[in-house]
């Protein structure tokens, strides 16, 4: 089900020091998603979404980030990507998020696109003119192996499409890498995965790769979870019962090894655990004749 709300405020303000994204300001121009990933945080209760494939427009989105980035006199990176992702398919039809980077990039506002779908490219160009202050796309890849990518993130591109997306976006000098991010325990916990993507996004022309080896469950999300787990991993829920328990925050039993890991492919292929930031340049103070 689609429907179009009218929103009060589009700009969120991120909580400072953003070190892992670089962001300023969250954008989110939809509510709920349409990727269904079994494992996504956003079902959850705080977030007040009842049924999350009931995905709400704000009609009215475009409208307020003018008017918001028209009053900002210090520059930010505007996030997009953390509530939902952007590029669902949903927006092949309203382009809100087109439109947004359009309004800001005249406004020259640093951007941080966070996706899973190759549909970022309609805005390559847009991008491509942001760039001329910052622009990075990233892509969340938590399996390289498209199989387990349908049954995981059964409405998002595979990951084999993400990657394609990737080189392009590279190729046009765009910032852009891999947030590694959830890894699910004694599903994508493995060396073999970790590397696979690894070293696809070195072939993709990444930059980055920012992972958590592991994931969150709280109350609706886990319920969701373990649902999915019954129908596609039986027997896979009562190992995270028994592992984690109440716990939100699960990280994986080979997280320790699989940092390690990541150091010395990450060293191999010449990429970064850190992303490059938007730094404001100083004001340059006038001169008195």
């Amino acid at each position: 089900m689609v429907r179009e709300i009218q929103a009060k405020v589009l700009l969120s303000r991120v909580r400072q020091p953003d070190t892992l994204f670089g962001l300023s300001y969250g954008m989110n121009l939809y509510r709920g998603c349409q990727h269904g990933c079994i494992y996504c945080d956003s079902r959850s209760a705080c977030y007040e979404i009842d049924d999350f494939t009931d995905i709400q427009v704000k009609v009215n989105a475009l409208e307020l980030l003018e008017r918001e980035l028209s009053r900002k006199r210090v520059k930010g990176t505007i996030g997009t990507g953390s509530m939902n992702d952007p590029y669902m398919p949903l927006e092949q039809t309203y382009r809100l998020t087109g439109q947004a980077l359009e309004i800001i990039a005249r406004y020259r506002f640093p951007v941080h696109v966070i996706t899973k779908s190759d549909l970022v490219l309609l805005d390559l160009e847009t991008l491509r003119q942001i760039s001329q202050v910052y622009a990075a796309v990233s892509f969340t890849v938590t399996s390289a192996d498209d199989a387990l990518c349908r049954l995981v993130e059964p409405g998002a591109p595979p990951a084999s499409r993400r990657f394609a997306a990737m080189r392009r976006l590279a190729d046009a000098g765009i910032l852009t890498g891999v947030t590694l991010m959830p890894v699910l325990p004694f599903l994508e916990d493995t060396p073999q995965n970790i590397t696979a993507i690894v070293e696809q996004a070195a072939e993709a022309g990444a930059k980055y790769i920012l992972p958590w080896f592991g994931m969150s469950l709280r109350d609706r999300q886990r319920d969701y979870f373990y649902q999915k787990l019954d129908l596609h991993f039986p027997g896979l829920r009562q190992r995270y019962e028994r592992r984690f328990g109440d716990r939100y925050g699960c990280d994986s039993p080979q997280a320790a090894q699989l940092s390690a890991l990541l150091d010395s492919l990450c060293a191999r292929y010449g990429l970064s655990r850190r992303m490059p930031v938007y730094r404001r340049e100083a004001a340059t103070q006038m001169k008195l004749f």
